[in-house]
């Protein structure tokens, strides 16, 4: 697959494919046991992980990165709300493996996510982010992504409770 994005000698991102599946799986289920990024204690089973991952492949809206050869994490954007009226406006996710956080594997995935958003006709992308992630609002500030607000105590995970910070970056 011809790469979206390349940093010389580091880091690769390119479409994911159906056989990213286990490595993908295994960083969303390890983000779900060990992290306030997804906001459920549920881990997700190969054959829903296999339905979520055909929705974004079917879509083109998801991709992987590789560094020295294995997949260091993945990226997808998906619309942000189910109403017609938001069909312009999707939200990202971003997730690295746990060994390749600050290496510029989440740089890379968003940049290459932003890319194909804008490719693809999107107007807008919204972040929803825990608010303690400071590398991910970080993350975000750094592609120019705009704080909107936060909501307090917006979700639980962890028996706490969890505020939810938002940022847009217009596309257009």
């Amino acid at each position: 697959m011809v790469p979206i994005y390349e940093k010389p000698g580091a880091v690769k991102v390119r479409p994911a494919a159906p056989g990213d599946l286990d490595a993908v799986l295994a960083i969303r289920n390890h983000a779900i046991e060990h992290s306030t990024a997804l906001w459920t204690e549920t881990k997700q089973t190969p054959a829903e992980g296999a339905a979520w991952l055909a929705v974004h492949l079917d879509r083109g809206s998801a991709l992987v990165a590789e560094a020295g050869g294995e997949v260091a994490g993945f990226a997808v954007y998906a619309p942000w709300r189910e109403l017609e009226g938001f069909r312009h406006t999707v939200e990202d996710s971003v997730y690295v493996r746990e060994d390749r956080h600050g290496l510029g594997v989440g740089s890379a995935l968003l940049a290459g996510l932003i890319s194909s958003a804008r490719r693809a006709g999107h107007h807008t992308v919204i972040a929803d982010i825990e608010a303690g992630n400071v590398a991910s609002v970080r993350l975000h500030e750094r592609f120019g992504f705009e704080h909107v607000g936060t909501v307090r105590e917006a979700g639980i995970k962890f028996g706490r409770w969890l505020d939810l910070t938002i940022m847009r970056l217009p596309l257009t």
